[in-house]
This record gives structure tokens, C-alpha cells and sequence, in this order.
């Protein structure tokens, strides 16, 4: 049913199994744990995008969570209205919130089909997926530290004889992993819960689910270390490291990159801003003595009595002496009405 998250997962496992083969041999425990450990690395390293989308569609969302808030009081009892406000406030700030699900999502099936494919390695069968009933061997028959890769600290006891592997040999292995996967996935959920602004972190909603990462998901990998396979386990913790490396990288670049825009918008501010104890410059208005704009009327300049100067289109006869409130071409001799008395 799900043989297309088998093969691929069983082929990525079987390719790093051949590499790590060649230097360590087929049937060491050694390679098919770096073959485990790398199949995780190159799964992860195919979601780093979505994963650094994942964040800055976060980031994004803790901007605008007071606009949320607001629209959460202005319609406190229409869901639906709620949601279509969502959903236009999300695409105006460009926020897509299943990219932010999507690495997450895709671990999950990636988890079940290799915990599938490991649990098909038993003793006796024949091919599984890519790996030849050769390649089956000898996964069964690899140890680390005297145990087989299969194995778990709740299997019964025929089954370990099955494997030629003691429970005390398992719990030896599978607890120092449990206790180190354990830790880092409290720390992984820590520095993530270290990024959320205050007011996510006044969000009861929010709260609990940060309680749930802290605590309870490591408490989960503590207990279910019981009843998962060795393998498992190195899958567990190589992802919870990836995870935690990638985090510190990743939150480090986007941090950096807001500070150099920050810097720019400030300087570009200071570039624009008048210099200490200038006046500030109008661009309409043109200097003292500058020449006219082509086109441009030329406004006439008051003499020493306050009077408009003459043009100099005077002298030829030409000047214009209009007055406000005389007609142009009206003598100012006469008032407009008047007789002359015989």
C-alpha cells in the first residue's frame, strides 16, 4: 500500500549501505549504522528549503499576530469570517501556513517507512524492497557493540536467540540512545520555543503545545526507546541532531540578514535626512539668482518703495501698467460712468 515511500527510503538505505560497505565490509554493524544515520542526513538535506521556509513564514506570522488578535476581537462569534480575514491578512504578508507544516509532514511517512522496512529485515526472509535476500543476511547478521541493528530491549527472548544477541548486550546500547535522543529532542523544542516573540508565548494555545515539545515529546522518545529497534533509535538521534545543527545555522543566517536590513533602512534615512543645522532645501523653489525654467513666467521684483519695477520692454513704449481693477485698454483719466459738465 505505501511501497512508494518503501522504495525510496529502502534505496537511499541501500545506496549508503554500499558506500560505507566498501571501506567497513558488508556485513559490519558500523556501516549499516552510517548507512541509517546518512539516510536520515540526505532526507533532511532534501527538506533544508522548506525547512528555512518554514521559519520565515513563522517569523512572519509573530509580525502580524497582533493584527490576528484584532481580528479575533472584531469578530469573536463569525469563524468564518474569522478565517477569510486569515486567509487575506496570510496572502498580503505572503505567508503560506502549510509551507511552515510541510517538513514535518513529510517526515512522518519518511519515519514509518523506514521503521517498516528495518522491522522487514528478519531472519529466514528473502528480498525486501531494493535489498536481495544477500543484502537481508546481512543487515540480520551485523552487530554493534554486540548487538544486532533489529533488535529492542522488549523483544522476547526467542526472537533474540534467533538473532544470537543478549537482552543485556540491548540495553547496554539502546539506553545511553534513548537517554542522548531523549535530551536532544528537549533541546531541538527549546531553541525553538526561545525564538517566539511575547506574544506568542501569552497565547494559551501556544503555551501548551510549547509544554507538549518541551517535555512530553522527550518523555515519549524515553519510553518508546523500550520498543524501538536499535536502528531506530540512531535514526531518532541523528535527526534530532540534524535538527538542532540546522536551527543554529539557519536562525543565525535569517537574524543576520535582518540586521543588514535594518542597518540599510537606517542609512538610507541618515543619507536622505538634512545635515545638522541646515536649512532644509525646497526643490520647487528655485535659488536666489538662478535663471527661469525654460517656459517659466518671471515673476517681477519690488522696487525700493515697494512697487513692482517697470519691464524692461518700458522704454520701447511696451510696458504694462495694468491695475488691478482697470479694464486693460481704458484710460485712467476718466472714471468709468462719468460725465463731463457742460
Amino acid at each position: 500500500m505505501l511501497n512508494f515511500i518503501y522504495y525510496p527510503v529502502s534505496f537511499i538505505l541501500w545506496c549508503w549501505h554500499w558506500v560505507f560497505g566498501k571501506v567497513f565490509g558488508e556485513s559490519s554493524g558500523f556501516a549499516w549504522a552510517l548507512a541509517v544515520i546518512f539516510l536520515v542526513f540526505t532526507l533532511r538535506a532534501i527538506l533544508f528549503k522548506p525547512f528555512v521556509g518554514q521559519v520565515r513564514s513563522m517569523r512572519k506570522m509573530q509580525e502580524f499576530a497582533p493584527e490576528m488578535q484584532k481580528i479575533k476581537k472584531k469578530f469573536p462569534n463569525d469563524r468564518q469570517r474569522q478565517a477569510q480575514e486569515m486567509q487575506k491578512l496570510q496572502s498580503e504578508h505572503g505567508v503560506n501556513p502549510l509551507g511552515g507544516c510541510l517538513p514535518m509532514l513529510v517526515q512522518i511517512p519518511v519515519f514509518i517507512g523506514l521503521f517498516h522496512v528495518l522491522r522487514s529485515f528478519k531472519p529466514g526472509w528473502g528480498e525486501v524492497y531494493f535489498f536481495d535476500k544477500q543484502g537481508v543476511d546481512s543487515f540480520v547478521n551485523a552487530k554493534l557493540f554486540g548487538t544486532n541493528l533489529s533488535t529492542f530491549i522488549t523483544m522476547p527472548g526467542d526472537q533474540l536467540a534467533q538473532y544470537g544477541t543478549e537482552r543485556l548486550n540491548v540495553i547496554l546500547l539502546s539506553v545511553p540512545l534513548m537517554i542522548v535522543a531523549s535530551i536532544a529532542t528537549h533541546f531541538t523544542a527549546r531553541h525553538s520555543v526561545a525564538r517566539q516573540n511575547q506574544a506568542a508565548l501569552d497565547n494559551p494555545q501556544t503555551a501548551i503545545m510549547n509544554k507538549l515539545t518541551l517535555w512530553i515529546f522527550p518523555l515519549g522518545v524515553l519510553a518508546g526507546g523500550f520498543f524501538f529497534p536499535v536502528a531506530i533509535l540512531l535514526y531518532w538521534l541523528s535527526n534530532n541532531a540534524w535538527t538542532l545543527g540546522q536551527q543554529h545555522f539557519v536562525y543565525k543566517r535569517i537574524d543576520s540578514e535582518e540586521e543588514e536590513k535594518k542597518a540599510t533602512v537606517v542609512e538610507t534615512r541618515q543619507a536622505l535626512a538634512p545635515k545638522p543645522g541646515a536649512k532644509p532645501v525646497n526643490p520647487k523653489k528655485p535659488a536666489p539668482g538662478a535663471k527661469p525654467a525654460n517656459g517659466a513666467k518671471r515673476m517681477p521684483t519690488a522696487g525700493p518703495s515697494g512697487a513692482p519695477k517697470a519691464s524692461p520692454d518700458a522704454g520701447n513704449g511696451n510696458a504694462n501698467t495694468d491695475i488691478p481693477g482697470l479694464t486693460p485698454g481704458r484710460s485712467t483719466s476718466k472714471k468709468p460712468g462719468s460725465k463731463k459738465r457742460r
